[in-house]
């Protein structure tokens, strides 16, 4: 763009959205959040995302022509931009504009919930860099996770999603409570081995485990290069059933018996290849055995820095 005599240059961006996030909720602010970008000095591309994988292929495609990636959409069309980013070995920002039915990855950044909000901090903002996992040969951004309730977040039809959000995974794990069977686990953590039959598992970078635990932000690092590492016993008795319910309530999970937290850097699974898996809340199939790698500081997500 010329300006009198001089040049101006237009920041280029990537606009990811996906039209079916949520109550599809952010559809109506789209003029509202291209306003936002195009005075922040930004030459939108958009995309409105047509399937499953599709926001990966264009991101990976276009990142190398852009200045900042945007995504609009719930936790499983992030984790598709966050891998396209990855696979286009361009490190260059990215944003989130969550809206979704949960975005459990947002809130453990305290993202704003806002849609107009999210826009703005994101071009007001500054590159934060944070931790990515890689599973295999597949990335996830907060959870890999396996056992009970995980099954209910790429079950739970999307209509039933979009209309009761959170509680739609809660309703839909209730359900499987009578399908819940142990599975026998092995994982080899830097210097320590846990093998037993649990529940549920979870290897995460993020304050909420699929949208069914908690864990205490304190406790929590994005950035530090390591996980943290959540595995559950079935509790035998109703001592043991009340032990795992305050320890959920009170986030003190070291002293509940059933419960078995730590970090580690790097995880590798020997497990029953008929298990499934969740990454960021897609199924993913099991592995007789897999290595979890934790990405330091892999991605720049741009937000805004308040001091605590």
């Amino acid at each position: 763009m010329i300006v009198g005599n001089e040049a101006f240059y237009m920041k280029k961006m990537l606009f990811v959205m996906n039209p079916f996030a949520g109550q599809r909720r952010a559809n109506r602010f789209l003029v509202d959040i291209l306003t936002i970008f195009n005075r922040a000095g930004y030459e939108v591309t958009v995309h409105m995302t047509a399937g499953v994988g599709d926001a990966t292929q264009v991101v990976e495609k276009k990142a190398g022509e852009m200045d900042l990636v945007v995504c609009c959409g719930g936790d499983g069309t992030f984790n598709e931009t966050v891998t396209g980013l990855l696979n286009s070995k361009v490190d260059i920002p990215v944003g989130y504009i969550p809206a979704g039915s949960t975005n459990d990855f947002a809130a453990s950044l305290k993202l704003p919930t806002g849609i107009l909000q999210a826009a703005a901090d994101i071009v007001e903002g500054t590159p934060v860099r944070y931790d990515v996992g890689k599973f295999g040969d597949r990335y996830f951004t907060y959870v890999a996770s396996f056992g009970a309730f995980t099954r209910a977040s790429y079950t739970t039809p999307q209509s039933i999603k979009n209309a009761l959000g959170h509680l739609a995974y809660v309703l839909d794990g209730i359900q499987e409570l009578s399908q819940i069977r142990n599975v026998h686990v092995r994982m080899e953590m830097d210097d320590r081995v846990v093998e037993d039959d649990f529940l549920f598992g979870a290897i995460s970078n993020s304050t909420s485990l699929g949208g069914v635990l908690t864990l205490d932000p304190k406790q929590v690092d994005m950035g530090d290069g390591k996980f943290e590492i959540l595995l559950v016993r079935a509790p035998e008795n109703l001592t043991e059933i009340s032990e795992c319910i305050m320890a959920t309530q009170t986030l003190n999970y070291e002293s509940c018996a059933m419960v078995t937290f730590c970090s580690a850097e790097r995880v590798k699974v020997f497990a029953d290849p008929e298990m499934p898996w969740t990454l960021d809340g897609e199924k993913e199939d099991g592995h007789e055995e897999v290595d979890v790698e934790n990405l330091h500081l892999a991605i720049r997500l741009m937000k805004r820095v308040t001091e605590e």
